[in-house]
């Protein structure tokens, strides 16, 4: 009885949930293949890379999750995802290891779809790497330094992108990019 009724927590939950080795899906519950567009079978024994925008993404976040799990077990966050077609989505992610020394080898993760609350405002590539670098607190001058570009194209992607967020001022701007309240 007992494990009838974890499979149907697991399988009822209002959540997307995920077991995984090694970054690989191994069971995942049908509400979280519906949010990436899938069948639950589909998605057993995938890499869950191909849930990421790019395998640069999926890089990057598996290393900064495993520096952050290490130890604690636990990793947390919110992130733009890619649904089967291409769609990309805002979702919170939530990780637990069952072994923090080894955080990947066997982990549960939740995933929430949070684009209601967080729509997804498409950018150039330039304007990422623009919006990236005034987060860090980079002026314009250095931002042109560093991409290689005038200072005025620099201002010129700083107005596209207040425009596209209907930001009064660069601090708004970050805010609204990272769904941080101000």
């Amino acid at each position: 009885m007992n494990a009838d009724l974890e499979t149907l927590a697991f399988d009822h939950a209002p959540i997307g949930l995920v077991y995984a080795e090694n970054r690989l899906i191994r069971r995942c519950n049908p509400r979280f293949a519906r949010m990436f567009g899938y069948r639950a079978e589909e998605l057993a024994g995938r890499s869950l890379s191909v849930l990421y925008p790019s395998m640069e993404e999926y890089r990057r976040i598996g290393d900064l999750g495993l520096r952050k799990m290490q130890g604690t077990g636990q990793y947390e966050d919110e992130r733009i995802m890619c649904r089967r077609g291409g769609a990309h989505f805002w979702c919170r992610v939530r990780g637990q290891s069952l072994d923090a020394d080894k955080p990947f080898a066997r982990s549960v993760w939740s995933f929430a779809d949070i684009s209601e609350q967080r729509p997804v405002t498409e950018m150039t590539a330039r304007e990422r790497q623009v919006a990236k670098m005034m987060a860090e607190g980079l002026t314009s001058k250095e931002i042109a330094r560093g991409l290689g570009i005038s200072p005025r194209t620099v201002e010129a992607h700083r107005a596209r992108l207040l425009d596209k967020f209907g930001a009064r001022n660069s601090l708004e701007l970050i805010a609204r990019i990272t769904g941080v309240p101000i």
